[in-house]
């Protein structure tokens, strides 16, 4: 009998191959969660390796095969990856049992005829040396080979940020990224502890929080909403946004820099959209109870948004190819063509342009972004302040210096955040995700 864990991990797999589906929405399944706590952290540990590895996994099956050019079904390829990532990447795994089970995936989705072969592949790789990771690289194809990312992806990282940050992207995108949560009420952090839930101190944040042991999810605090699960780069993007009276976040879904925007902003009325339906009734739900401002919801691309000189202060937080996120979202990596950038790019300042319409003279605009590409970022803020002179951009760094003095930065942590006046976070060299931020005026 195949074990759970692996069975529901080889059906996940088996749909991001295909793309029908994303790891994070996945692993949320009811299927999922009527697995036992240990097999549901399994599962969990074998899909997002899986990914993560992926590449490298391949390349040691292929090496194996008697024909290394060819194309193996999905269903079959997928049982190698998962089996050569338990022996190679897992300690507490018993090759015998990643092995078989293997083996008898391939069996049970129909492909009997290619067990024998499955069984020796493994076979081989159980008895080879465990993985070890150069410590330093000279070329960005050495370390795109040893932390298994497309070539290209890292090529571009080292010219964008040298060879030594680009190492530090690529090897926390390997590893689980922390949990952080966002301390709602000043009460939060003792419920949370009375439950043994370990807390640190956020890096940046003063309502941050790295959980280092337990599960919130299952706290009366999380149920309640006096928590909320929210990667701290994120959290900063929306604590720089600022302050204002009526506010429009253009891209809302799922709602964590929303709350903050309306925490932050209690009297003001809060307008936010987004395309999907379905996302936003879901935003209702996690902003239900929601303290401060006065939140409406429109289903509208932002593209399209027929506003003019209506807000005071806007968020804009597009769609993007999500580079800074692949430690969360691996599967990034292996969709993710250089063609996509241009046309992120055209949709970006699409959204921007529409945003800046309805922004109200003396207003301001914050663009934001979890990509760490150029084309997502800096060329957007270039190509829609040029020829419009009634917009401005300003420096990040009066922001930060607001967010110091009312207590809300811990100081000692945000040198580095800023590049040219705007946000940079990198993983790896910051502990979250990727973003990039940047503030719009307009003055006129």
């Amino acid at each position: 009998m195949i074990a759970p864990a692996r069975s529901a991990a080889f059906e996940i797999l088996l749909q991001i191959q295909r793309d029908a589906g994303h790891c994070d929405e996945l692993l949320r399944s009811a299927k999922v969660d009527r697995l036992s706590q240990p097999d549901r952290n399994l599962c969990t540990s074998l899909v997002m390796g899986t990914l993560r590895w992926q590449i490298a996994l391949d390349q040691r099956v292929d090496a194996m095969l008697a024909r290394p050019d060819a194309r193996l079904e999905d269903e079959v390829r997928i049982a190698l990856r998962l089996g050569a990532f338990q022996m190679l990447y897992l300690d507490r795994i018993p090759s015998h049992a990643a092995v078989m089970d293997s083996v008898e995936l391939v069996k049970s989705s129909g492909h009997g005829f290619a067990s024998g072969m499955v069984n020796a592949i493994l076979r081989k790789i159980a008895v080879e040396p465990p993985v070890e990771l150069p410590a330093t690289f000279t070329t960005a194809s050495e370390l795109a080979a040893a932390y298994a990312h497309p070539a290209w992806m890292v090529e571009r990282w080292v010219l964008r940020y040298g060879i030594d940050r680009a190492a530090a992207i690529c090897k926390f995108d390997q590893a689980q990224p922390p949990i952080t949560i966002r301390l709602i009420n000043g009460e939060a952090e003792a419920a949370l502890t009375a439950e043994n839930i370990e807390l640190a101190p956020g890096a940046f944040l003063k309502h941050a929080r790295t959980v280092v042991r337990g599960d919130v999810t299952a706290t009366a605090a999380y149920r309640d909403g006096s928590v909320r699960i929210q990667d701290e780069g994120s959290q900063l993007v929306a604590e720089l946004a600022g302050h204002g009276q009526t506010i429009l976040d253009t891209c809302a879904a799922p709602g964590g820099k929303t709350a903050i925007l309306a925490e932050r902003n209690p009297k003001a009325t809060l307008l936010a959209c987004d395309v999907s339906r379905r996302r936003l009734d879901e935003m209702r739900g996690l902003l239900r109870n929601a303290r401060g401002a006065r939140i409406s919801y429109e289903t509208v691309d932002a593209a399209k948004l027929a506003y003019e000189r209506h807000f005071d202060l806007v968020l804009c937080d597009v769609p993007c190819s999500g580079t800074g996120t692949i430690a969360r979202n691996p599967e990034i990596r292996h969709r993710l063509e250089p063609a996509e950038f241009a046309r992120q790019h055209s949709r970006q300042v699409a959204i921007l342009l529409a945003a800046m319409r309805a922004l109200q003279p003396g207003g301001r605009l914050l663009y934001a972004s979890c990509s760490l590409e150029p084309e997502e970022n800096e060329a957007v803020i270039q190509d829609c302040l040029s020829g419009r002179s009634e917009y401005r951009e300003t420096d990040l760094r009066e922001q930060l210096d607001t967010l110091a003095a009312t207590g809300n930065l811990l100081t000692e942590s945000a040198a580095g955040l800023l590049e040219k006046g705007r946000l940079r976070t990198i993983p790896g060299v910051h502990p979250c995700d990727g973003f990039f931020a940047a503030m719009l005026e307009r003055t006129a």
